[in-house]
């Protein structure tokens, strides 16, 4: 973390709260236009894969499937030792690769509506992907993340500690996921979306909460601040994402014939 530079100090108070508040406005919706262009990426990167059959198969029918599942983490992992003092350039390198990936893995589920096929997760939940279902959860999850994130946004609280716990129970989840390829268990499937879907929804308010206070810390250094504005659009955009496929799993779930 770099200083802190109050550059609003030789202000009268009143307009330096002005100024305070006018530049983490224009801060946050930096950060929530990113994600909304990753979004997009994601969607027609999804649409692509599970709809030209050529790039459906070689994304879905080959081992690129394994580095579309895998990458996300494998980058996120990696950028945690390779990127120590994170530029603005290689954050935002790191952010359209995971949006790309996770864009790409995201086209299973175009695909399966498109099929109109059923399938059968790991744990044996049997689902049924529609277009219907999947706005639907499009919608649920955009409206949460509405709330969530004012909520973080005006709480007079620092979620810091919850977002560390949340962090760490977000690991664990994915240990579990591991888990399922040995112990094929509905039950266990079933608890492990429920508690995904709690972590994070939660982490979409804290990661919001924790940008807000970055933005008072890091105030006046533009550098620290644009790779905020990465780190923050990919925070908010894998919870978003997690969300969406929980939801549309749990309706697609729930409409199975």
């Amino acid at each position: 973390m770099s200083d802190y530079h109050p550059q609003a100090r030789s202000l009268p108070v009143g307009q330096a709260d002005m100024a305070l508040d006018v530049g983490l406005r224009s801060f946050m919706l930096g950060v929530y236009s990113k994600m909304g262009l990753g979004l997009l990426l994601s969607a027609a990167l999804a649409y692509a894969v599970g709809a030209y059959a050529p790039i459906t198969q070689l994304v879905l029918g080959t081992p690129l499937l394994y580095v579309v599942q895998w990458g996300p983490v494998a980058l996120i992992l990696a950028s945690t030792f390779l990127m120590r003092n994170p530029s603005p350039t290689g954050s935002a390198v790191l952010y359209w690769s995971i949006v790309s990936l996770m864009g790409a893995g995201l086209g299973v589920w175009v695909y399966l509506a498109l099929s109109r096929v059923g399938a059968t997760t790991m744990g044996g939940q049997q689902l049924l992907v529609t277009f219907d279902s999947m706005a639907k959860a499009f919608l649920i999850t955009a409206a949460g993340f509405g709330g969530l994130c004012l909520w973080g946004y005006n709480t007079k609280r620092n979620l810091s500690g919850l977002n560390s716990l949340l962090i760490m129970g977000s690991w664990g989840l994915l240990l579990v996921v591991g888990l399922q390829f040995f112990v094929h268990s509905t039950a266990l499937e079933i608890g492990m979306e429920i508690a995904a879907l709690g972590i994070y929804s939660l982490l979409m308010a804290t990661q919001t909460n924790m940008l807000r206070e970055s933005y008072y810390a890091l105030q006046g250094n533009a550098r620290s601040l644009a790779v905020m504005t990465n780190y923050g659009a990919l925070n908010l955009y894998i919870a978003f994402v997690q969300v969406f496929q929980i939801v549309l799993a749990l309706l697609s779930g729930g409409s199975r014939r």
